[in-house]
């Protein structure tokens, strides 16, 4: 299987990916994860990435783009990948065609998860992080036992900046500008499925694999 999954930040697409990628025995390919790895490891990549966050600016996609031909291009990828939250635009999209048409692959299906805003604003304004452990926790999901002391051990809770609610729309509207031009692209190729991302993640998982005509034996992909 060979998989896209896309959604907006706190549409539990990270989640969903992890699991599948556990229940077939493929890797889960996240773009963020590999910039932070690779610049924690010193790579060149890391490097160059590295020069352009230093200045607080966007790395660009040819770079992103090679941080995903390298990972696609180990041994763990050759029977599937997904993708997840990558691309972000249509030029990624065709990169990617073409990256994959080179080594004689394509992409099996793009399911794109969707969450209503308020519901998005609701997930990511509630957390709070510990400033000693990092450990999160949710006011209504996962509340601590005392407000605003961490359970584990007892520093102070606090919202980080990403997770203010005005931050939270900004970061949803950018994101449907962006990704709209994706959906329809994907559209236009009868490759993407719309799953509903609200409900029960056992439940958002049922609706993935139906989307991908998958059940929770995994059948591989050539």
């Amino acid at each position: 299987m060979r998989l896209v999954l896309l959604g907006p930040p706190g549409a539990g697409k990270g989640t969903q990916a992890r699991a599948l990628g556990e229940m077939w025995k493929i890797p889960q390919v996240a773009s963020g994860d590999l910039l932070r790895a690779a610049v924690r490891e010193g790579s060149e990549l890391g490097r160059e990435a590295t020069r352009y966050m230093d200045r607080g600016q966007l790395v660009p996609d040819e770079l992103v783009l090679k941080l995903i031909a390298e990972r696609l291009a180990q041994p763990d990828a050759k029977a599937g990948f997904i993708l997840d939250g990558f691309p972000r635009n249509v030029a990624q999209a065709e990169t990617l065609a073409g990256m994959l048409d080179r080594v004689g692959l394509k992409l099996d299906k793009v399911v794109a998860v969707i969450v209503p805003d308020e519901e998005i604003v609701k997930r990511i304004s509630g957390r709070r992080t510990c400033k000693n452990c990092a450990a999160m926790y949710h006011v209504s999901f996962e509340p601590p036992k005392k407000p605003g002391v961490c359970d584990k051990c007892g520093g102070e809770l606090y919202q980080r900046e990403d997770d203010a609610e005005g931050t939270v729309r900004e970061r949803l509207k950018v994101y449907a500008d962006a990704t709209r031009p994706l959906l329809d692209h994907y559209g236009r190729l009868g490759m993407l499925s719309k799953v509903d991302g609200v409900g029960r993640t056992d439940d958002v998982e049922k609706r993935i694999l139906s989307a991908v005509g998958e059940t929770s034996s995994p059948k591989g992909s050539s």
